[in-house]
């Protein structure tokens, strides 16, 4: 016994009980109304998730294996971003980031995945603008200088001139390639690199499901047309089957700080100025 090991003569915390107050009772009234009202206790629900708020507030833990992604809590558009009035439809975008997940992008290996997010930091909407699989040829003689060259292209579709690169393994010399094919084409771009250390299942968990459970999460229509969605019709963080590399970027561009976006007004129109004085 571990007790026995240690010379403990009892249990540690022997005649202790369990104290737990949730934040609402079994009748919804708040434990603390002066510090957390009933409209401010919704507020936080709606912007962690049930699952969050269930783990944090009521002191309910869910089991990973009960927790999935449907996909059908996604909010779709078809909106463009105004860049003159940094609007996403009726949505007001503070910012963006581009992620790039990579592998060798042959067949039958891991997805190499490239996103665009958009923010509105204000509602705590998150926006999955564009996804791009990509996959080479296995005849390709430089696989990787090959899919720089789309990152690039995906990029300048929507003047973006920042992205970050999981440099995990084959991703380690993937920034200085970027670079290098960058200047050739005599386009400006910032790499910015990024290790992740943690379970992969746990960062999709926490980035994407309290968002996508508290109607926060949005998707382009061409969205559907990628595997993303069978993607998360098939993740569980317990382990599911088939590939979860989409999803492992949409977790990552969304844990970015992203670039800030305001507004650049309207077009420019001429200035007139009045001339009829005397000196």
């Amino acid at each position: 016994m571990v007790y026995e090991k240690n010379a403990f003569s009892m249990p540690f915390l022997s005649g202790y009980k369990i104290l737990k107050i949730p934040i609402v009772d079994a009748n919804g009234t708040p434990a603390w109304p002066e510090l957390f009202p009933i409209e401010k206790v919704a507020q936080m629900r709606q912007i962690v998730g049930p699952r969050h708020f269930s783990a944090q507030m009521m002191l309910e833990f869910v089991p990973p294996e009960r927790i999935r992604l449907d996909p059908g809590q996604i909010h779709f558009y078809e909106y463009m971003l105004d860049i003159h009035s940094a609007r996403l439809g009726p949505h007001l975008i503070t910012g963006a980031s581009v992620y790039w997940d990579p592998s060798t992008g042959r067949h039958k290996s891991d997805h190499s995945v490239c996103v665009l997010i958009y923010r509105d930091d204000k509602n705590h909407n998150v926006f999955i603008h564009d996804v791009m699989y990509m996959t080479v040829s296995d005849t390709e003689t430089h696989p990787l200088n090959a899919q720089c060259e789309r990152v690039i292209d995906f990029m300048h579709r929507y003047g973006m001139r920042r992205i970050t690169i999981e440099t995990n393994g084959l991703g380690n010399a993937l920034p200085e390639i970027m670079r290098d094919v960058a200047v050739r084409r005599g386009q400006n771009i910032y790499v910015n690199k990024i290790t992740n250390n943690r379970n992969k299942s746990d960062r999709i968990l926490d980035a994407i499901e309290p968002l996508l459970t508290s109607g926060h999460l949005y998707a382009n229509m061409r969205v559907q047309h990628t595997p993303l969605l069978s993607e998360m019709l098939g993740w569980s963080p317990v382990g599911g089957v088939g590939h979860d590399d989409g999803l492992d970027a949409i977790a990552g561009a969304i844990a970015q700080t992203p670039i800030v976006l305001r507004p650049s007004g309207g077009m420019s129109r001429p200035v007139y100025a009045n001339t009829n004085f005397t000196i």
